[in-house]
């Protein structure tokens, strides 16, 4: 069984060959260094970037695995969520070569690649909870089972890694800001500016954030000086509301799961938020005071990736398993939207 898997929902273009031993035979990621300019991703040069890189990886990947092409039993790619330009690219693409060789094609949900990333590398006690955190996307899940997801809660308004893309960019910082913030997190005061905590005293298991990064607006715009001491203390003290954030949002999902008599011993991280190593040592800390332990993917699987395409179509394909070349993408999939 080998597995050949595309990702181009956003501004990482990815392919990964996998066999059914769980053995990644070649796994590219390219990211669009271009977006950084403009503070954001572009689609337009996004979905231009992603056919022209696409077609030089998978050469590169079939390569580097020294796999036939018409050795691959199964095609898939990431059919949604993301930006339409790119998941045409992804999807017309993969299907090609399916129809090419014969062979099945599967689109997989890109929230389900990052949902799974965790039981590629940890033995699972199920039912588990989820924290996914990414540039689009900010939703807390109760794993029950493989194709058995049941969402908690989500952002009402930014995604977490949008909020830290934004903060950076109001501090005069490049994108993507999520690692820069983390860096100059560690020079700075994490109490020296008083940022505000949307939903704090509201009795749900949603997110906000578009207030922190309002706050932070009006305070660089109060400064004239915004040096490197402030952009540090800034940075460590948005940092720290957002781990204030999730480390509540991790109560009160316990608390939820002791009313509705549910046990759990793992709680994960997922997504390229949840490389952030202050937010990781934060909610480990508070998930010993439920008896839990913090689970995340490989270091690989934290962005956008196409090794975690792969993972979900082999997870999910089975001999009765039909193609489905007439899908069509979607950029609002939801995770009401995954069968088998």
């Amino acid at each position: 069984m080998i597995i050949f898997a595309t990702e181009t929902s956003c501004d990482e273009t990815s392919v990964c060959i996998l066999n059914k031993e769980k053995k990644i035979l070649s796994h590219i990621i390219h990211t669009q260094k271009e977006h950084g300019k403009f503070g954001g991703v572009v689609p337009e040069i996004a979905s231009r970037s992603h056919l022209q890189i696409l077609q030089k990886i998978t050469k590169q990947a079939f390569y580097e695995s020294n796999i036939n092409i018409k050795d691959v039993n199964l095609f898939c790619s990431t059919s949604g969520p993301g930006l339409m330009g790119g998941l045409l690219v992804g999807t017309t693409f993969t299907k090609s070569l399916a129809i090419g060789c014969g062979k099945p094609y599967m689109p997989i949900n890109h929230l389900e690649g990052h949902i799974l990333s965790p039981t590629f590398n940890n033995i699972i006690n199920y039912p588990y909870i989820c924290f996914l955190l990414t540039g689009g996307h900010t939703q807390l899940y109760l794993i029950r089972d493989i194709n058995k997801y049941e969402m908690l809660g989500e952002t009402l308004d930014d995604a977490i890694g949008e909020a830290f893309d934004k903060v950076a960019k109001l501090l005069g910082q490049s994108y993507p800001g999520g690692p820069i913030i983390e860096k100059k997190a560690k020079k700075g005061d994490d109490k020296y500016f008083d940022l505000p905590h949307p939903l704090n005293k509201k009795n749900n298991l949603n997110f906000s954030f578009s207030g922190i990064k309002t706050a932070v607006n009006l305070i660089v715009k109060k400064n004239n000086n915004i040096d490197e001491k402030f952009i540090n203390n800034m940075s460590a003290s948005f940092q720290k509301k957002i781990s204030d954030i999730l480390e509540n949002k991790l109560h009160s999902v316990m608390i939820y799961l002791e009313q509705e008599k549910i046990k759990v011993s793992q709680i994960s991280i997922v997504g390229g938020v949840a490389s952030n190593k202050n937010i990781f040592y934060r909610m480990e800390k508070k998930a010993k005071d439920y008896n839990c332990s913090v689970i995340l993917p490989p270091d690989f699987m934290f962005s956008d990736n196409a090794a975690m395409i792969a993972w979900v179509a082999m997870n999910k394909y089975t001999k009765k398993f039909n193609s489905d070349l007439l899908s069509k993408p979607n950029p609002r999939l939801s995770i009401d939207s995954i069968k088998l």
